[in-house]
């Protein structure tokens, strides 16, 4: 979490750019190692600095969009050749397996709508490509519920952020509490989930 609250999305964007934007984007999405990159807040900051024009909305949303559906399709081929093995892979640096359990949980209750419902919580967006994976979950449906999550999420919040831009003056002065903000609101599931989880679980 130290990592995320030290994240200046605006000098990555400006010292990279749109390659930048594409890498983490497509880490976040289905990379195991890329859960804590922070796309939500990313996307955002991309797309009020579009409304500045420092980046081009119209360049942004497509690149966006690609490295979300790519970077979902290497996280299911992935899982499909890892399979149940990763279940019992040994936790380390980038990898925990309480990450990998509460997104079977998540996938389990939504079914192939997780894949979906997933892009909007960190996590267990990047999580959700590889389980689906494990679970052999049909790669026509799989595809198909990857673009409209990819489109929905790849263009809704660099959007949100480039509408924002449009009729609220100076609102990159107040990127860093915004930030902060999307953070906290976008863990609130992930939270949820753990505090259910917690209360199913039989006490000793």
């Amino acid at each position: 979490m130290t990592n995320l609250l030290h994240f200046d999305p605006v000098a990555l964007i400006q010292a990279f750019g749109y390659l930048g934007i594409f890498a983490i984007i497509f880490a976040e999405s289905g990379l195991f190692f890329g859960f804590f990159l922070p796309g939500d807040s990313l996307l955002f900051a991309a797309g009020l600095l579009a409304s500045q024009g420092v980046l081009h909305i119209a360049f942004l949303i497509p690149i966006v969009i690609v490295a979300a559906i790519l970077g979902d399709n290497v996280g299911y081929w992935f899982g499909a050749r890892v399979g149940p093995k990763i279940f019992i892979r040994d936790n380390s640096f980038f990898f925990n397996k309480k990450h990998l359990e509460r997104t079977r949980n998540f996938y389990i209750k939504y079914g192939s709508r997780a894949v979906v419902i997933a892009r909007f919580v960190p996590i267990v967006r990047t999580f959700t490509p590889i389980l689906a994976g494990v679970g052999q979950m049909r790669y026509q449906e799989f595809l198909r519920y990857n673009i409209i999550g990819g489109v929905l999420w790849g263009a809704g919040v660099p959007l949100v952020g480039y509408s924002l831009g449009r009729v609220i003056p100076n609102l990159e002065h107040y990127l860093t509490p915004i930030i902060l903000g999307i953070i906290a609101v976008s863990f609130i599931p992930v939270i949820r989930e753990i505090l259910l989880s917690r209360k199913s679980t039989p006490t000793p």
